[in-house]
């Protein structure tokens, strides 16, 4: 069964440091990627995902915003229309990520080239200083891709 992520968490995924909004989001969170680490499909998805799923009913975060807004909904299409084209391939199914295709996103996300997405985050500067660091201590990164 594949993992069902919306477009800007999956830009979330190649910076986590297992930051978030809650113990509940840091937790879910975590369990995804470690699904993703060993060979679970991603399916990219507009609006709620698994993500989601493990908030509230109305996935509200403490922070305040919606992630059902249209502000976050046009975050997700960017975000998918972005990763997609750095993959060269459409993203409604995911073969496991590959680490070539974790190292070309990161290169990407490094040079800006997928953070449009990312305009207006309040986490954009902690992902700038991850990026910074050179991924370092991230989830994604220590894993058997």
């Amino acid at each position: 069964m594949p993992v069902r992520l919306r477009g800007h968490h999956f830009l979330c995924m190649l910076t986590y440091k297992g930051l978030g909004y809650s113990q509940a989001f840091i937790e879910n969170m975590s369990a995804k990627i470690a699904q993703i680490s060993l060979g679970a499909p991603v399916e990219l998805v507009i609006g709620k995902d698994d993500i989601c799923a493990g908030m509230s009913k109305t996935c509200s975060h403490a922070s305040g915003h919606d992630c059902n807004s249209k502000e976050i909904l046009t975050m997700d299409k960017t975000a998918r229309r972005s990763v997609e084209a750095v993959l060269n391939r459409d993203l409604g199914v995911l073969a496991p990520l590959t680490k070539p295709e974790l190292d070309r996103l990161r290169a990407a996300f490094t040079t800006g080239t997928i953070r449009q997405a990312c305009a207006g985050c309040s986490w954009f500067e902690v992902c700038s200083q991850i990026v910074g660091d050179q991924f370092s201590q991230t989830h994604l990164l220590d894993t058997p891709l």
